[in-house]
């Protein structure tokens, strides 16, 4: 059986096509788009994803396709909204009467429109919840195991414990809107100056920069938590209810002040709230993991977990080292995008009766790596079409002048293999660069990225030599755990010191050296860590290995291909034109190699910076 799954019409459509529980292919509207979070109808991810498949099947016919939601469960929220909300309303109908009118509740019109009518093909929706426990259990490597899913709110959840086995899922219990972990994120992220859905990674990067004093306020007065997790917020603060901004002047009256305007100043204000509701964020995920044991895992060693709050690595890694449960895994692509895969899984295995599932030893995400890709055929003519200069490697010289380039301190642009599934960049579609060096965080922020100058980079390191540098033994492939760097590495300095020395300016305390990797140790120590293995992504292994043997140090900077309010580069256009207005200087494509400076017309370029450069 062949069967579509769609994420659409919220935030991060996608789309994914299985075939008899094996994923064929999955992708992300946005990096088609060039729209960044892209939320409609993923046309460019679902031809994608049918094109793969007749390539490998010779046939491009769909038997059902599933989306991940009930869009009448999703109404009925909606019509209980406005009565809430009563005279208060107008903006909350004014913002989603018609996308729900016109787009959710004829989802299967617009399916049809894209791909065609066929009358033979079925068309379900799969609850949010589920599509996203589908999402976290059937490609983990568990034959059975706790499901944990968080977000921000799918129809009425926007917490669930469920138990997976087999080929079957049942989830136990919720918790319901408007009592939303992901919202309670996503409004102190909105007050502290950053996008919601987009700036969650920021906020969670500026938690080590504070100190929690806000904690006991917040429980205090806008959030009630119960000891199995639950919890109650106090919507008094927030107006997310009225289809407004996530927080209102109550909220701005109990932080002494309004919301920080985007760009502006980060004060010490904002790094306090980020380090207390990110400690407030774990103790309750922590408590909802020790009541899914207690309750439905006293006789399993697995948690799987999935949803936008699964993107908390740091998260994850009090999870793991909690030791509540003995094995974790967490789905690449946790937030709505996984959404797509979730909602084909479980239609695959509840549709075909006979279908049993296969549990792979490591896990069947396949890395991750399940995007489009080009040949070295398709680069060398892209290169000879639009005049470019550009330099062929065999496989035994490649790898080494890539180590090089990386020993030099050369920033590269990383393309070769698929293009990732999810929100990572796991070597496929990546910016690497040598975490040696002391000034490299900083530059890649300001002059490639053109990002803020806080944000840490993540450590890709072999699989085999992680526990040499990071207080982590078990493997991270997917870039979801966060962990501290050995302590006989570090660097010793006092984060709120050098706040106060540097006046609060984030980018001198960026500039102190932390550890013998810098470019990848924040500021409390801690790295988003990558582990590398030569099954799920050979290439990238040895990248790293080539770089060790020549420099004894087995981890490099590894961030995703992209600057600053765009999707990760999905095209060769996409990479080649990133290379060029930004400050990279290498760009590696299958087994060719760019230097900037031979480019031509390279020098002119440089108003193409302009437009992503911080106020």
């Amino acid at each position: 059986m062949i069967v579509l799954g769609i994420s659409a019409l919220y935030h991060d459509s996608a789309a994914c096509i299985v075939k008899d529980g094996n994923i064929i292919a999955a992708a992300q509207e946005e990096r088609f788009s060039r729209i960044k979070h892209d939320l409609r109808m993923p046309k460019n991810a679902m031809k994608f994803c049918i094109s793969k498949l007749e390539k490998l099947t010779g046939d491009s016919k769909i038997d059902a396709v599933i989306y991940y939601d009930d869009p009448l469960l999703t109404l009925d929220r909606f019509i209980k909204n406005i009565l809430f909300a009563g005279e208060e309303s107008k903006d909350l109908v004014d913002r989603s009467f018609d996308s729900i009118f016109s787009e959710k509740i004829w989802v299967h019109k617009l399916v049809d429109e894209i791909i065609g009518v066929d009358k033979n093909r079925k068309f379900y929706v799969c609850e949010h919840h589920m599509s996203h426990a589908a999402s976290a259990f059937y490609p983990s490597p568990f034959e059975k195991a706790v499901i944990i899913t968080m977000d921000g709110v799918g129809e009425w959840a926007t917490t669930t414990i469920g138990v997976g086995s087999g080929k079957n899922i049942e989830l136990k219990e919720e918790q319901r809107y408007p009592h939303s972990l992901g919202l309670f994120y996503s409004a102190l992220t909105y007050f502290c100056g950053f996008k919601v859905n987009s700036g969650d990674y920021k906020f969670m990067g500026l938690a080590p920069y504070g100190e929690p004093i806000y904690e006991e306020l917040m429980r205090e007065k806008i959030i009630n938590i119960k000891e199995d997790g639950s919890f109650k917020l106090n919507l008094e603060y927030f107006d997310f209810q009225y289809g407004r901004s996530m927080t209102n002047s109550k909220f701005e009256e109990l932080f002494n002040g309004p919301r920080r305007e985007p760009e502006s100043l980060i004060t010490k204000r904002e790094m306090d709230i980020a380090a207390s509701g990110q400690k407030i964020v774990e103790d309750i995920i922590i408590r909802i993991v020790k009541h899914s044991k207690n309750n439905y895992g006293k006789d399993i060693d697995n948690v799987v977990l999935a949803g936008g709050v699964a993107l908390n690595c740091v998260a994850n890694g009090k999870i793991k080292n909690s030791k509540i449960y003995k094995n974790i895994w967490i789905q690449p692509a946790a937030g709505d995008a996984g959404g797509s895969l979730g909602a084909a899984l479980y239609g695959n295995y509840m549709l075909d009766n006979n279908l049993k599932r296969v549990v792979c030893p490591n896990d069947s995400q396949n890395g991750s790596f399940l995007g489009n890709s080009y040949s070295n055929d398709d680069v060398k003519t892209f290169v000879e079409k639009n005049g470019y200069e550009a330099d062929f490697y065999e496989d035994s010289f490649l790898f080494q002048t890539i180590a090089k380039y990386l020993a030099l301190g050369k920033a590269i642009g990383l393309f070769q293999g698929k293009m990732e599934f999810g929100p990572r960049a796991l070597g496929g579609r990546s910016i690497i660069a040598d975490s040696q060096s002391e000034d490299m965080q900083v530059r890649l922020n300001q002059k490639i990225k053109f990002r803020e100058s806080f944000r840490p980079f993540a450590p890709a390191v072999l699989r085999e030599n992680v526990s040499d540098y990071f207080e982590l033994t078990d493997e991270s492939p997917y870039m979801l755990i966060v962990e501290n760097v050995q302590e006989n590495r570090r660097t010793d300095i006092n984060v709120q010191e050098s706040i106060e020395k540097a006046d609060g300016n984030l980018l001198e305390v960026v500039k102190r050296k932390r550890s013998d990797i810098p470019a990848v140790t924040h500021v409390d120590y801690s790295a988003r860590i990558q582990t590398v293995d030569n099954d799920r992504n050979p290439y990238f292994y040895k990248v790293i290995s080539a770089f060790k043997e020549l420099t004894g140090c087995s981890v490099v900077v590894n961030t995703s291909f992209n600057v600053r309010g765009e999707p990760i580069v999905c095209s060769l256009k996409d990479a080649y034109e990133c290379f060029m207005r930004t400050d990279m200087d290498i760009l590696v494509i299958e087994n060719y190699i760019f230097n900037k400076e031979k480019q031509p017309r390279w020098e002119e370029k440089e108003d193409w910076k302009s437009k992503y450069q911080l106020d």
